[in-house]
């Protein structure tokens, strides 16, 4: 007894025991890692920094929190993530597919409700990937991964040329289609100084890889436009050009500042934080239950980006990731976030490939991308404040087209079949009027819908009557008949594969089903089945039942229509000729125990 339940602990422990926590970072470390792959991983980070420190801010501010919350984000989550996690290149952050679910809560909760909402959903996630459900993302299709991430790419180039062209407008609307009109609308005021700052930081960073490989183009495309402005705006006052110092403002202990806040994020209770319109926030048993289902919308939400995202990292760096121990990761690093003030973190795509592209190799480019948001944070915020906004997105417009997708994209629309084109186009476009959970969900229902029904394409049926049959040696007799089925008989194939039975002669006294090429069979295969042999027994006539497979044999004990005594098993289609024929007509047929196969 002792061994046995012995056995039974550790048959239920060992799945668990196998999860990896710092998977990516032992592999790389196992591989080996070099100076040259560190100077890669600093010059990535140093770029994915200057990337994420204005979404940081701009994505706290869009959910309705001081900016200081994402940078808070980018710090802890980032590097936390990243130690833990099972993507090798993967970086976390704040992400624009949450704002639209944090907004609300912070409206109804406050940020008190926000950051609790955020824990609540990293315990979600640790669940996760302890239940192990990663592998989950392996049943999402390539069309719609492509949709998805082409989707995200036009979304955020085409969200750029605001202040690209430096347009004014007064207030973005929430949906995309409205977003292009206000932009199309305000046309007018195209600023030709910003369209010139945007146009020559594009230029920089196309044609400096030309020029010199070894230093990123974001480095010196950004660096000399951000001195050019400071030049700008010293030698004329008056000229406008809008900046993150103009753009984002903070505010700590009662002071109102613009930028990036000089201030390291401080360890506090989540729950010490205001609630709605500035009240304390109140946790309770009510407040909770109330927090649930956002809680559970960002865990679901922030699984779904950062395994997308992975899958898109191993498709650009020909990775492999642990998509358990990325749960994990995440899990951890939405718990730890808001007890120093972060919002709700996940897989950053468009961060991510920016990552990849500027040459990461480890998971420690994620964590100095951490600090050297967090060394900015401290000693450089005034300096980061002249960064113009034209300039980031003109950084971003190119990053956008780096991650498109394009030439897959492409392939598959020439090559791939209609109903795989059909679900990429679905995907992209809804991906990108709605949202991604939006095109994820409608993507891989309709590939899960054309699915089935090639497979239902697949499972097909013969009938068999008197005459020569291919797997025996003499004809078959004239009162039997042969119904052969081939392929899975589930819900989107049994009817097709049933209805060729609804008219049987009353000349045959026995139908055999020959199942040998049925590997499964579903409940609506059951039932389907069930009701064609009712149908024939309603006849008087009976039922052979030829090779089953173990998965169907077992369905059908279990249903209890073995127990019928009209409905007989036999190993081999010669054995059941010979059981349902009549003795006189098995002897004239010349039938003798042997079967060609």
């Amino acid at each position: 007894m002792p061994n046995l339940r012995y056995h039974q602990v550790t048959s239920f422990l060992l799945p668990y025991v196998k999860l990896r926590p710092f998977a990516a970072l032992r592999d790389k470390f196992r591989e080996g890692y070099t100076f040259k792959d560190f100077r890669a991983d600093l010059m990535a980070g140093t770029v994915v920094a200057m990337v994420a420190i204005p979404l940081g801010m701009a994505l706290a501010i869009a959910s309705g929190v001081p900016p200081q919350h994402g940078l808070y984000t980018v710090i802890i989550a980032g590097a936390i993530v990243a130690i833990l996690g099972g993507s090798r290149l993967q970086v976390s952050g704040p992400t624009a597919a949450f704002v639209v679910i944090l907004a609300p809560i912070v409206y109804k909760f406050g940020l008190g409700g926000l950051l609790m909402a955020g824990l609540m959903a990293g315990i979600m996630l640790v669940l996760m990937g302890v239940a192990r459900m990663g592998r989950l993302i392996q049943f999402i299709p390539f069309p719609v991964t492509t949709g998805f991430t082409s989707g995200i790419a036009l979304v955020i180039a085409s969200l750029q040329l605001k202040d690209f062209f430096g347009l004014q407008v007064p207030e973005m609307p929430e949906r995309y289609l409205e977003k292009i009109w206000a932009l199309f609308q305000a046309r007018s005021s195209v600023s030709l100084t910003e369209l010139g700052i945007g146009a020559a930081t594009l230029a920089a960073l196309v044609l400096w890889p030309r020029i010199n490989k070894k230093i990123p183009a974001p480095l010196v495309a950004l660096t000399g436009v951000s001195i050019l402005v400071a030049l700008i705006r010293w030698l004329f006052p008056e000229m406008e050009v809008a900046t993150i110092g103009s753009r984002f403002s903070y505010e700590i202990s009662g002071v109102v500042g613009h930028g990036i806040p000089a201030s390291p994020p401080h360890f506090a209770l989540p729950w010490s934080f205001a609630g709605a319109g500035g009240k304390p926030f109140v946790l309770n048993l009510v407040t909770i239950e109330a927090l649930v289902p956002p809680a559970f919308a960002i865990a679901m939400l922030g699984a779904i980006e950062s395994l997308l995202s992975a899958v898109v990292a191993d498709g650009m760096a020909k990775t492999k990731h642990d998509p358990d121990a990325e749960l994990i990761a995440l899990g951890v690093g939405n718990i730890l976030c808001p007890f120093f003030g972060g919002i709700a973190a996940t897989g950053a795509i468009a961060r991510t490939a920016t990552n990849i592209r500027f040459g990461a190799r480890s998971p420690l480019s994620a964590v100095i991308h951490a600090l050297i948001t967090l060394v900015v944070v401290l000693v450089f915020s005034h300096w980061v404040s002249y960064l113009p906004m034209a300039a980031l997105a003109a950084l971003l417009m190119l990053i956008a087209y780096n991650m498109s997708e394009m030439k897959p994209f492409v392939h598959i629309v020439k090559v791939a079949p209609k109903s795989d084109v059909l679900v990429l186009l679905f995907c992209f476009s809804l991906t990108v009027l709605f949202d991604m959970v939006v095109g994820v969900t409608v993507g891989v229902g309709l590939a899960s819908l054309l699915f089935m029904r090639r497979m239902a394409t697949i499972t097909s049926a013969q009938i068999h009557l008197k005459g020569p049959h291919p797997r025996l040696r003499e004809p078959l007799p004239k009162d039997l008949l042969v119904y052969e089925i081939a392929g899975p008989l589930f819900f989107g194939a049994a009817e097709h594969a049933m209805e060729a039975l609804s008219n049987i002669s009353s000349e045959i006294t026995a139908v055999i089903f020959y199942m040998e090429n049925v590997p499964v069979i579903d409940v609506t295969g059951l039932v389907a089945f069930e009701s064609a042999i009712a149908k024939i027994q309603a006849h008087g006539q009976r039922i052979c039942l030829v090779a089953l497979k173990k998965q169907p044999e077992d369905v059908l004990r279990k249903s209890g229509m073995l127990k019928d005594k009209r409905v007989q098993l036999y190993s081999s289609l010669h054995e059941a000729v010979l059981a349902c024929s009549p003795a006189k007509e098995a002897g004239a047929a010349g039938l003798v125990p042997e079967v060609i196969l």
